[in-house]
């Protein structure tokens, strides 16, 4: 979907439980037609999807942090960005790189700058770089990367991305990520399993998706197993967690059934 559409609906959707999110960062991107939107998306969609971006930030943050106090990571390199706020949630010595479209990257470095001006957000070095994935981007990526990492430790977060891709893009992806990580370093990602299809609650997902933007079908509609992950050539499957098992850990109390649930699947996966 636009950038109006589908990035700035994450921050809304995490803002709507801090508490759960722990992002209070998330809020700054809010005006009324993006909540509006929001909202909108979770009534023709399920309720349930607030808490359920909220519980992605919380695994996340809370793994980033956890990398960090054990000396594992220096660098997170997040593709995919959007409009997440994670530099500004853990300690300020770690490098960051976002990588997104140049459009969102722009808007996105923009607005940062601006706050940071009024105070309103911590300063913090962040380099931005905007990328066409549909293009032959590995050389020029590959460079930026590692002129920015020197080779540190790093976590790559990829979330709310290979939904939208190819599977021949996505694997296109994760071998670009083997050649830039190092022994030990981590890849956190998001997917859906294909039952998650059969739900009434995607089926509503696409029908939200063609009314705003045009024709998708499930096929379209990228999904991996968990053998995707456990079979990934020099990387092995370190911590795998859904919306019921982080529900479970965070307290979270779900209030619909599974048929209305868009159960995501979280990974974290080491270099061997």
């Amino acid at each position: 979907m636009k950038i109006e559409e589908s990035g700035f609906t994450t921050c809304m959707l995490r803002s709507y439980n801090e508490g759960l999110s722990k992002d209070i960062y998330a809020k700054l991107w809010k005006n009324e037609n993006r909540d509006n939107f929001a909202k909108a998306y979770l009534n023709a969609i399920s309720t349930e999807e607030a808490n359920a971006h909220c519980l992605r930030n919380r695994y996340f943050l809370e793994t980033i942090k956890e990398r960090i106090i054990k000396g594992e990571i220096e660098v997170l390199i997040n593709f995919g960005s959007g409009f997440s706020m994670y530099p500004f949630l853990i300690d300020k010595s770690i490098i960051h790189i976002e990588i997104d479209k140049p459009d969102v990257v722009n808007l996105k470095k923009s607005k940062v700058l601006q706050w940071q001006e009024e105070s309103i957000l911590p300063e913090k070095e962040i380099h931005f770089i905007g990328v066409d994935f549909s293009s032959d981007y590995e050389e020029e990526l590959y460079s930026k990367i590692l002129s920015i990492s020197a080779n540190k430790p790093s976590l790559i977060l990829i979330e709310g991305v290979l939904f939208f891709l190819k599977r021949e893009v996505c694997n296109k992806l994760f071998n670009f990520f083997r050649s830039i990580q190092n022994t030990n370093d981590f890849i956190g990602s998001v997917s859906f399993k294909d039952k998650t299809k059969e739900t009434t609650a995607f089926k509503r997902l696409l029908n939200f998706i063609n009314r705003n933007e045009g024709n998708m079908k499930a096929s379209d509609c990228l999904s991996l197993e968990d053998h995707f992950y456990e079979n990934l050539d020099a990387y092995k499957l370190i911590d795998k967690q859904d919306y019921y098992s982080l529900s479970k850990k965070y307290n979270n109390t779900i209030r619909l059934g599974k048929d209305l649930t868009l159960n995501e699947v979280f990974y974290l996966l080491q270099k061997e």
